[in-house]
């Protein structure tokens, strides 16, 4: 038969095959012979094959028909053998490798051949097994490798297939492979995982010819679905098979191409029927469905115990379906421009609820559904698609609604927090039309059963929104999109939804040029969406200015509750802070009518806050980190902006980020100054704001809020109680930590209007008298002017308590280096001299006697401020003194004169008042005088001198003359001899001239100088110089 037989012709060699596996139905092993003598006249093929490459292709041509013969033969003798001897025949052809032989053929319809061979091996198989002798076909994976190989294109070898003979070829190569993973032995998921890589890419081919790949696609949707039922065991791990090929199908089912999204759905429909038919419904070993001769064995088993099936019985869990994810996958299809698609995708939701209804609750699950009322929204599914079925041109639109409508109902909480965890890859499909209906989806979803979401699915779902928003392109996509995180906010925690969209803003400023981005930065989007949402943009607003006051700042050194050891973690902070004020930037500009009302609302709270974080941000600034303070000032302008108020925005403009202290303390100074007249109303809230921001940690907060109250408390008249409190917190807070929160706490206590300011003088003063004695310079110079202000209207009541120690501290002032300390200090004494004339009388009195000598040398001090106050003073204190004398002298021109002559003139004339009417207060007197030689400043120790030298030179008492002309002569000498000062050397050869000239010549011409004494004066001296 074979020698007479002309195997060039395809339908020639079927024929032969076919009469060979008829010979073989009785006569198998002659046939097998036979072919096995036919195959080893052939046995060269290989060398004749290598050599036919060098040849002509008709040599090649003849080869290929010998082994496509040869291959057919083997195939049907085996599918025609008898089931009871075929398993010995098989294993001996496969498993010594004879096949292998037949596979280097080149032309396709040898290849056809040979895959046609190794199917009809898995038929026989197959076939035995229906026929009871079941048995594992052996090396079955390495025959799947062989139809791989073959289906594959051979370009190399310059016989290249046409595209139509090859999609021949691979349809039939799909075929082969759904015989040979329908039998034993089970699939491993290593040779799966090969079958798929090289078949699936098959649902991309172009669509042509269509009936030609019509049957390539059908055949591999048939192999998938045969992989699903032959490769698992149990219920469950065919649900991962199932999963695992419907992931790999995804990309087409996404596909922009529309023949790939209706392959892609239909294979997925196919499974997914394939599934509910063997997972729910039982099944054979082949995978029949309903009833068949393969699972007869099973039913008489099957009525007696369930127990007593095999596992492949037991159904998997619903939760092992992941309904959630892949009814997010399907549902944009439901929306799809192609009909099929928008059919098939239907389908196959319905199929994942009708199965995952019939499937068994896990434990642990929390399903709470009513199941009547599931199977009432199963039933409207299902109507639906019976519509689609039978009317095609029913509204897109409305099926698509009814869909939702249903899988809303549908799914469990577990399921559709899955979903919306996923929703951003829905969101983003690469059809307009079902990225769309994704975003209906996720909106309804959110609005019918958001309350049921816990904080941690509205944060992930939150996050896989915010990530489709930055991957959108189309601009009206990424609006809608925003639309459905409005929604979430609405319908669920707004406080999580800011969180997570503020912490997007946080990482986005971290790593990217936020204002560089193409197409803009969608975070900014979202917080116009806020702004502009009617229900959202009040919370949202008071949720960033919440934000922004708990955000602790690090830099600038520890304040008041700091550690200084968390300085390094304050980066993520400052970014914090950065997002927040971006936030409100975008609030105040992108806001519309709507944001400009929120505003308006809660105009007190966020005035408040931008004006503690000038605080912040200067601190910032300071440590070198200047954006913040960028961002702050460009949010405060558009806040003035947003509301109208263009005189606050031109105080803001003035800044220009002066880091200096007192320029940002007076600008918040300035604006609480116009706030108070243009926006009377808002000044209550804002200091109750600002109060409680007094016990705040961060340092320059506490300043900020001190440096607002202290301007807004002028205005306080309408404040009521609020006053009170007020008061309360400026007179707790002038015991803080920061020097410049203790100033202008006590300048707030101040500043109030004089009809408050007499109510709280008491307590007024109690603050002044212990911030008199402040180690801080700022601090005292602020204390000593304030004394001065609140004097002018206390009562004497008031006073008297706290008129010594008042006075004591006073003195002390009196010698500081800062001019204007010293300058106040001697003016807030003047103006104390009012209230000795009380009980204090004779107290204050001796204060005046122990300040006048320095009253006196300061009357010619560097500082014209210093020179003015204490005339003013001299003449304030004269009428307390005992003698008419200083009274008159305050009258002369020599006390307002700022001739060094006059001064020296005025100085012998109260030097001789001193001496004739002052005789019992020389000796006090002096010891200040002699002081004042060592003073730090040369003109004092002139003054000194003089005075010293006059009141010795003047005075007729031998005591005085013996007490101190030998130690001022002394001191004198070494002042002019090594003072680098030219005004006290002068001075004191001028004040030697007097004690020259003085009658008490005698008294002291004997006297012998102390080197000690004056060499460790003059030391000093120098030493302080």
């Amino acid at each position: 038969m074979y020698m007479q037989a002309n195997i060039a012709l395809p339908v020639n060699r079927l024929g032969l095959a076919k009469a060979m596996g008829l010979v073989a139905a009785s006569h198998l092993d002659t046939v097998l012979d036979k072919l096995k003598d036919i195959l080893d006249t052939v046995g060269d093929s290989i060398f004749k094959r290598i050599m036919s490459f060098f040849s002509d292709s008709a040599k090649m041509e003849e080869s290929d028909d010998v082994h496509a013969a040869l291959a057919l033969m083997y195939g049907y003798a085996a599918k025609y053998a008898p089931s009871t001897v075929i398993e010995a025949r098989i294993d001996a052809l496969v498993g010594t490798n004879m096949l292998s032989r037949l596979l280097n053929v080149r032309h396709p319809t040898a290849k056809q051949a040979v895959i046609t061979a190794i199917d009809l091996l898995g038929q026989a198989v197959i076939g035995a097994a229906e026929s009871g002798i079941s048995f594992p076909l052996k090396r079955r994976d390495m025959l799947l490798d062989y139809i791989l190989t073959l289906m594959g294109r051979d370009d190399e070898d310059g016989l290249s297939d046409s595209n139509l003979e090859l999609l021949h070829t691979q349809s039939l190569a799909l075929s082969a492979c759904t015989t040979l993973v329908s039998v034993e032995p089970k699939l491993t998921t290593e040779t799966r995982n090969l079958v798929l890589k090289a078949t699936l890419g098959f649902f991309g081919l172009p669509n042509d010819p269509p009936d030609v790949m019509d049957g390539l696609i059908h055949n591999l949707i048939t192999l998938l679905c045969a992989i699903l039922v032959t490769s698992g065991e149990d219920g469950r791990s065919r649900t991962e098979q199932l999963l695992h090929i419907l992931r790999q199908i995804d990309p087409y089912v996404s596909s922009s191409v529309e023949y790939q999204r209706q392959r892609g759905c239909l294979a997925a429909y196919e499974m997914l029927h394939k599934f509910r038919t063997v997972c729910v419904g039982g099944y054979c070993s082949l995978g029949c469905q309903g009833s068949c001769t393969h699972s007869r064995r099973f039913d008489r088993a099957s009525n007696y115990n369930f127990s007593n099936l095999p596992s492949a019985f037991v159904s998997p869990s619903r939760d092992a379906l992941c309904i959630g994810e892949r009814i997010m996958v399907y549902l944009p299809r439901c929306a799809d421009t192609n009909s099929e698609v928008r059919k098939t995708s239907a389908q196959i939701v319905d199929l994942f609820f009708s199965v995952s209804l019939s499937l068994p609750r896990s434990s642990n699950s929390s399903f709470g559904l009513d199941i009547e009322l599931c199977y009432t929204a199963l039933s409207a599914l299902e109507d639906v698609i019976a519509i689609l079925r039978s009317d095609a041109s029913l509204d897109p639109s409305e099926v698509f609604n009814r869909v939702v409508s249903s899988v809303c109902v549908l799914f469990t909480k577990d399921e559709l927090v899955a979903a919306l965890h996923v929703c951003s890859a829905a969101i983003c499909d690469k059809i307009r039309q079902s990225a769309e209906g994704a975003i209906q989806s996720v909106i309804e979803f959110i609005t019918k059963r958001g309350k049921e979401l816990n904080e941690a699915d509205i944060s992930r779902t939150t996050q896989s929104l915010l990530s489709a928003v930055i991957h959108v392109t189309e601009k009206y996509l990424r609006q809608e999109t925003l639309h459905a995180i409005s929604s979430l906010a609405e319908n669920t925690s707004s406080r999580i939804v800011f969180g997570e969209v503020l912490a997007a803003a946080e990482r986005d400023i971290a790593t990217k040029d936020v204002s560089r981005l193409r197409g803009g930065w969608p975070i900014q989007d979202a917080f116009h969406a806020f702004s502009q949402h009617a229900v959202l943009s009040c919370s949202f607003l008071d949720h960033v200015t919440s934000i922004l006051n708990q955000t602790p700042v690090f830099q600038g050194g520890p304040g008041k509750g700091e550690n200084p050891n968390i300085f390094g973690e304050s980066l993520e902070e400052d970014n914090v802070l950065h997002a927040a004020i971006t936030a409100l930037t975008a609030f105040f500009r992108g806001g519309g009518k709507i944001g400009k009302r929120a505003v308006e609302q809660s105009y007190g709270s966020v005035f408040a806050t931008l004006v503690l974080h000038l605080g912040t941000c200067h601190c910032l600034a300071n440590s070198g980190q200047h954006e913040p303070l960028r961002a702050l000032l460009v949010a405060f302008n558009a806040f003035c902006e947003c509301v109208g108020d263009l005189e606050m925005g031109k105080i803001v403009a003035r800044d220009s980020e002066q880091n200096e202290e007192d320029a940002w303390i007076g600008l918040i100074g300035d604006l609480a100054g116009c706030i108070s007249i243009k926006r009377p109303k808002e000044i209550p809230t804002i200091c109750s704001i600002l109060c409680k921001s007094l016990d705040r940690s961060p340092k320059y907060m506490r300043e900020a809020a001190a440096a607002a109250l202290s301007e807004f408390v002028r205005f306080s008249d309408s404040l009521g109680s609020l006053l009170e409190q007020m008061v309360e917190g400026l007179t707790r807070h002038v015991s803080d930590d920061s020097p410049n929160v203790r100033r202008l706490c006590l300048r707030g206590l101040v500043q109030m209007p004089p009809v408050h300011v007499v109510q709280y003088t008491t307590q007024i003063l109690s603050v002044i008298v212990a911030l008199l004695d402040d180690p801080d310079e700022s601090v005292q110079l602020t204390a000593v002017s304030c004394l001065l202000t609140v004097l002018a209207t206390s009562s004497t009541d008031a006073v008297e308590p706290v008129l010594l120690n008042l006075s004591v501290r006073l003195r002390n002032l009196q010698i500081c280096m800062n001019a204007k300390i010293r300058a106040n200090a001697f003016a807030a004494f003047g103006a104390l001299s009012k209230y000795g004339f009380g009980p204090q009388r004779d107290t204050f009195l001796e204060q005046v006697h122990a300040a006048f000598p320095r009253l006196v040398l300061h009357l010619h001090d560097d500082d014209l401020g210093v020179r003015r106050t204490c005339r003013n003073t001299f003449k304030s204190i004269s009428p307390l003194m005992e003698f008419n004398g200083i009274t008159a002298l305050a009258n002369t021109h020599r006390l307002s004169s700022d001739h060094r002559a006059d001064y020296e003139d005025f100085l012998r004339d109260i030097a001789k008042q001193f001496t004739q009417h002052m005789s019992s207060r020389v000796d006090t007197y002096m010891g200040s005088i002699i002081q004042a030689f060592e003073a730090p400043w040369p003109v004092i120790q002139a003054n000194a001198i003089y005075l010293c030298s006059s009141v010795i030179a003047s005075s007729s008492d031998q005591h005085i003359s013996a007490l101190y002309h030998s130690q001022v002569f002394g001191m004198l000498m070494g002042k002019i001899s090594r003072s680098t000062d030219a005004i006290v050397r002068a001075t004191g050869s001028l004040a030697l001239g007097l004690l020259l000239k003085s009658a008490n010549y005698s008294s002291w011409k004997v006297a012998r100088l102390d080197p000690t004494d004056s060499s460790g004066r003059e030391t000093e001296s120098s030493r302080r110089q």
